[in-house]
């Protein structure tokens, strides 16, 4: 087998279309978007850049084929914060070879050892929990928009080289037009009665004030919980402003008590559905294809 630095323009579309051939018989996997996968390697576009470096490998078999994938990165800033200096791999795809996942996982804890990382947390990534996060061991349906998906055997290519679990993460769906709960039904009607408490829709020709709710109700909930940090309503605003194209004003509630925000239920529209139709790509073409999808 041969392991290699993607370094040229053809080795980063390798990089892009190897999982073609990983999940060509899987009708869950969703393509992602090459411009998702390239920007998180993107000193430009990534400001993760700003404090850390990354790096990415192919594998190919002796015959030439290539059969895998990986990448490995540090954050100075947060790495150094841990009890052990910890690094992140990720974006790995490979065969159900467990000599190819080891000479890809050796790759990268041999990088972060050169770098004076003493740990290696993965399947991560170079950036924002928000994308391309952990290793999906139930429940294998379609992906939402930029979050990983992995074959089932991945689990035993993980666990075999030594990687343990660090934390669960959990997510549940419901059919849009399923009952809630009857306990909603039940504080619906007794806070519904207290004219302190008021809720609405979110409005997109109010961005920067719902942006600066958010960021209220997200650092009194979640700012302090391992691994959070503080939301500023500048962070708050570029991201709703990235959002605004496929925001929809009905599925997103701010709750207010005495007009101070205190909840916030916030739902967006997985555009997956029709980012599987567009086979990775997202140029003019497909951008119009993107907005003709969207409104039928």
């Amino acid at each position: 087998m041969q392991l290699f630095e993607v370094l040229t323009k053809k080795d980063k579309k390798d990089f892009l279309e190897l999982p073609l051939s990983i999940y060509k018989n899987d009708d869950q996997w969703i393509r992602p978007l090459d411009k998702d996968i390239e920007s998180v390697f993107n000193p430009q576009q990534n400001k993760f850049f700003r404090n850390g470096k990354a790096i990415r490998w192919l594998l190919k078999d002796d015959a030439g084929k290539l059969i895998g994938r990986v990448a490995a990165f540090i954050n100075e800033k947060s790495s150094r914060k841990e009890e052990q200096p910890t690094g992140g791999m990720g974006f790995f795809e490979c065969i159900d070879d467990q000599s190819a996942a080891n000479m890809l996982f050796d790759s990268c804890k041999a990088w972060l050892k050169q770098n004076g990382m003493e740990a290696m947390d993965g399947p991560i990534n170079f950036g924002e929990r928000d994308r391309w996060w952990g290793l999906i061991t139930e429940g294998f349906t379609s992906p939402l928009y930029c979050m990983n998906y992995n074959p089932p055997y991945y689990q035993k290519l993980f666990e075999n080289y030594g990687f343990e679990v660090f934390f669960n993460q959990y997510c549940f769906t419901i059919a849009v037009n399923a009952r809630p709960q009857e306990k909603f039904y039940e504080r619906f009607d007794k806070f519904s009665k207290d004219t302190d408490y008021s809720a609405m829709h979110i409005r997109k020709n109010q961005l920067e004030k719902f942006a600066s709710d958010f960021a209220t109700v997200y650092n009194k909930a979640w700012a302090r919980h391992f691994g959070n940090k503080q939301m500023t309503k500048e962070q708050a605003f570029s991201i709703f402003k990235k959002m605004k194209p496929i925001m929809d004003e009905d599925l997103a509630w701010f709750v207010y008590y005495k007009n101070e925000p205190i909840a916030v239920w916030f739902n967006i529209p997985d555009i997956n559905s029709i980012v599987k139709k567009l086979n990775g790509k997202f140029g003019l073409l497909n951008k119009l294809k993107f907005l003709w999808l969207k409104k039928n």
